[in-house]
């Protein structure tokens, strides 16, 4: 693999990241994820710091099950459009087995994280206790850091499905072990370029994600007054709409780039 290939494949993958038809299929998913983190911060609003914390994470790996349903379908959109293009509805239609094959990858990922969540009570309620909360609070902190660390851990590797799973669910049935046994022997033969082109495809997103979130954060400091769950979760909603309107072109050019270097692999 040359790195003008790379190049190509990234420039054709901007390219088609603006087309009207991925556009209106990736903007009303994003709208649902943000609609699921928006109602979860509004349950955490005044909720105690473990309930928080659970639902600061809980959401970004329910959306991941919806990210990547609509990857397996940005994927097939993106070659399809390479080999000369297919009805919109002959596309999902075609695509519904190879999304719900798919479906139960993001299971395993929420089931580890309420492993982490209930081990993190543990820790809080340590903390509670009278007399001895503050001891084990200090002693057990190494605790609550690592459990944590995981969470974030888990979200990351959720990313890395997003990226190298889609392509390959979307061009075959799904087969569980056996693709992903193939997957790894790729990443073990070029663990170098296989990082490099993921952290390249992160770039637009997470350049953009950060501009969009320093942005609500000084809405929120500067200029949003809610006092009580509701009117924060109708804030929050109204900024969400122009927040996934603005990041729908990179989600849409991170798969199309996946797109792509799995045709890379393929060569």
């Amino acid at each position: 693999m040359k790195w003008i290939d790379v190049e190509r494949a990234f420039s054709r993958a901007l390219f088609g990241s603006f087309s009207k038809r991925k556009l209106a299929l990736t903007f009303p998913v994003l709208v649902a994820c943000g609609l699921l983190i928006v109602f979860c911060r509004a349950v955490a609003f005044q909720a105690s710091e473990w309930v928080s914390m659970s639902l600061s994470f809980l959401p970004m790996l329910l959306s991941a099950g919806l990210l990547l349903a609509l990857g397996v379908v940005l994927v097939r959109m993106h070659l399809s459009e390479a080999r000369g293009g297919m009805s919109m509805q002959r596309l999902l239609v075609g695509s519904m087995d190879l999304v719900v094959g798919t479906a139960y990858l993001s299971i395993p990922s929420i089931v580890i994280y309420l492993f982490l969540w209930m081990a993190l009570g543990f820790f809080f309620l340590l903390k509670e206790l009278p007399g001895v909360g503050g001891f084990f609070s200090v002693v057990f902190s190494f605790g609550p850091f690592l459990l944590i660390f995981g969470s974030l851990l888990l979200c990351f590797l959720n990313l890395g499905v997003l990226f190298f799973i889609a392509p390959i669910a979307a061009q075959q049935p799904f087969r569980g072990i056996s693709r992903v046994k193939k997957l790894l022997s790729s990443l073990r033969v070029a663990p170098l370029a296989g990082m490099a082109l993921f952290l390249l495809a992160l770039l637009p997103i997470g350049v953009i994600l950060s501009f969009l979130v320093l942005a609500a954060h000084l809405t929120d400091l500067s200029y949003l007054t809610a006092d009580g769950s509701l009117a924060l979760a109708l804030e929050w909603f109204f900024i969400m709409i122009p927040f996934c309107a603005i990041l729908t072109p990179a989600v849409i050019l991170f798969f199309n780039f996946a797109a792509e270097v799995s045709q890379l692999e393929r060569a």
